[in-house]
């Protein structure tokens, strides 16, 4: 025989009230009387109805994802990794993740109508441009959010990242002791936080070196295959061609490879190439030199985590996570041919 509110508040000899606010975690419920009941539940078998849940703390138990799918991305094993640890994370919470796919241009609207309409607890704010108008318009509204990614804003807000500045260090850092000068960096678009910042480490990490930058070996608005492919074509038209290639995103990484391989280049030898991220599932046939970025379900778990303590009342400024990518050297550098 289930037992419901009613039962378990008077087998207690409590008020349905307080019984309701000890198992959904009302502060002032005391630490005793919150014990008492959450082992008398457990002891009967009693599960809370979660709607009424929801509706007793004004909450969804669901987190949003607002998403501007690329075509490449539900291909994208790095992508899909992100979701699941998330999604993996908040089941075991008995929460749920809402993935919204929309067009780019319908993306701010889609954030106003989710906020306005209550339909989810936080929301996960993906590829975090350098002026973010989705984060800008959350702070506002004082909606809880963790951005996945950094961005430039005046108040403290939570956030999830890899160290793009130290990644990009770490894979000119490899290039320069490989004896390489005449190096390039394909980049995402700048509006990108991400892209930016990693324009903005490897330009200082060249004048650290004490080497010019050549503004041809500079390419930006890669961010699939074909752009990669395209971006590649254009860096052999230069003269003298680089010797090595630093791609920002694996996704036109794929498509770098591809031109490489294609124009009949043997990487490592005649160019070298290190991808910002895991080809490799995509590349069986050649051993890339990569900057990862280390458990991206853990990290995407830590997200969902992150924005849980955000709604539960930890300030924005303590929920800010730099995490470090490492670089997994393959065959794809080497020696400089100069």
């Amino acid at each position: 025989m289930s037992m419901n509110l009613k039962d378990l508040a008077s087998t207690l000899g409590m008020s349905k009230t307080t019984v309701s606010r000890a198992l959904n975690g009302y502060p002032e419920v005391s630490e005793a009387t919150r014990k008492k009941v959450l082992e008398a539940a457990r002891a009967v078998g009693y599960e809370a109805n979660p709607m009424a849940r929801s509706l007793a703390v004004g909450r969804t138990n669901v987190f949003g994802l607002i998403y501007p799918l690329l075509p490449a991305d539900l291909g994208d094993p790095m992508f899909l990794e992100v979701v699941g640890g998330m999604a993996e994370a908040l089941e075991a919470r008995k929460m749920n993740l809402m993935i919204a796919p929309v067009s780019s241009q319908n993306e701010l609207p889609s954030y106003e109508q989710m906020v306005r309409g209550k339909r989810v607890d936080g929301l996960i704010v993906s590829r975090t441009l350098v002026q973010d108008q989705r984060i800008a318009y959350l702070a506002k509204r004082g909606f809880p959010f963790i951005a996945h990614g950094r961005t430039r804003i005046d108040q403290p807000y939570a956030w999830f990242d890899y160290d793009n500045e130290a990644g990009i260090r770490l894979a000119v850092n490899h290039l320069l002791a490989l004896g390489h000068q005449r190096i390039s960096l394909v980049s995402a678009p700048l509006e990108m936080n991400f892209a930016r910042q990693r324009l903005n480490s490897f330009l200082a990490a060249m004048s650290t070196a004490g080497l010019p930058v050549n503004t041809a070996y500079l390419i930006h608005d890669a961010l699939d295959r074909r752009s990669g492919y395209q971006a590649i074509q254009q860096l052999l038209q230069c003269t003298p061609r680089p010797t090595a290639i630093i791609v920002d995103n694996h996704l036109s990484g794929v498509g770098a490879v591809r031109a490489l391989l294609d124009a009949g280049i043997t990487l490592g030898k005649d160019i070298s190439l290190i991808v910002w991220g895991n080809v490799e599932d995509m590349l069986a046939e050649t051993s890339l030199t990569t900057i990862a970025q280390p458990h991206p379900r853990e990290a995407g778990a830590k997200m969902s985590e992150m924005l849980l303590a955000l709604i539960n009342g930890t300030a924005p400024a303590d929920l800010q996570e730099l995490w470090q990518p490492v670089l997994s050297p393959g065959n794809s550098t080497g020696p400089s041919p100069d």
